[in-house]
């Protein structure tokens, strides 16, 4: 089983004016292997999406290293990071991120063409029917309901056969119904060899990862396998007292 994601001592500062720095991450060392399906879990202000952010190669760290598939990413220019993205990572985003003048198709379509990828039509295609929206290709975004819509983006983001899956809070704009349905979907690729990697503060949609990572103030305070996806006995034990009461335990 190969290393999807390495981190060693990851440091991202930013400075607040002339004289103050913030420290967002504190040195992270972080393993994720092919077929993991890891959740990220912290507060507001833990630093958990500026990890995202690193991990999808839209920022580079201040210090330390990342590696994505065995590629060194801390060091790399904008455009190497952009071919890195379009090649290796598949996005799904809270608020979907789909055009809106353009059909399910032609979304899920758009990364094969911008790659020059053979059969795109008839691949995007496959990952729509995959998802469950084979009656639905030429329907625009407005015509899909909510989680419909966080459907496609699924299906975007799995077309290109990406190495690794970033969830960037995917169930925050869905009902309760949508979400289940949601992340049974993103169970179902995990199952079928997906490395996923879910960013979420929701406890209950954390509950479905195999395992669970907490951030605290830019640092990483839990980091442990789930035996059972839906038992939130691990996430009481990663959890402030306040949220603590928030989390179901049988």
């Amino acid at each position: 089983m190969s290393t999807v994601i390495e981190t060693c001592q990851l440091v991202k500062k930013y400075k607040l004016g002339a004289a103050t720095e913030v420290s967002a991450l504190r040195g992270i060392d972080l393993q994720v292997e092919e077929g993991e399906f890891v959740a990220i879990m912290g507060p507001s202000g833990s630093g958990k999406s500026t990890l995202m952010n690193i991990i999808g190669c839209l920022d580079v760290p201040t210090s330390g290293t990342y590696r994505l598939s065995g590629s060194e990413v801390s060091r790399m220019s904008s455009n190497q990071l952009a071919d890195l993205r379009a090649g290796k990572i598949g996005f799904i985003f809270q608020s979907f991120n789909l055009l809106p003048r353009t059909t399910a198709l032609e979304n899920v379509e758009l990364p094969l063409n911008y790659q020059g990828v053979p059969n795109a039509r008839k691949r995007a295609e496959e990952a729509l029917e995959w998802v469950g929206l084979s009656d639905r290709l030429h329907h625009r975004p407005n015509e899909l309901s909510i989680g419909q819509q966080q459907r496609v983006a699924i299906a975007r983001a799995l077309v290109t056969h990406p190495s690794l899956i970033l969830a960037d809070e995917p169930t925050g704009n869905l009902d309760t119904r949508a979400s289940q349905e949601i992340m049974s979907l993103l169970q179902t690729v995990h199952r079928q060899g997906g490395t996923l990697v879910l960013i979420t503060h929701e406890m209950e949609i954390g509950q479905h990862a195999q395992r669970v990572v907490r951030l605290r103030d830019g640092l990483l305070v839990f980091d442990e396998s789930v035996a059972d996806p839906l038992d939130a006995r691990k996430l009481v034990a990663a959890a402030t007292p306040q949220e603590q009461t928030h989390v179901a335990v049988a």
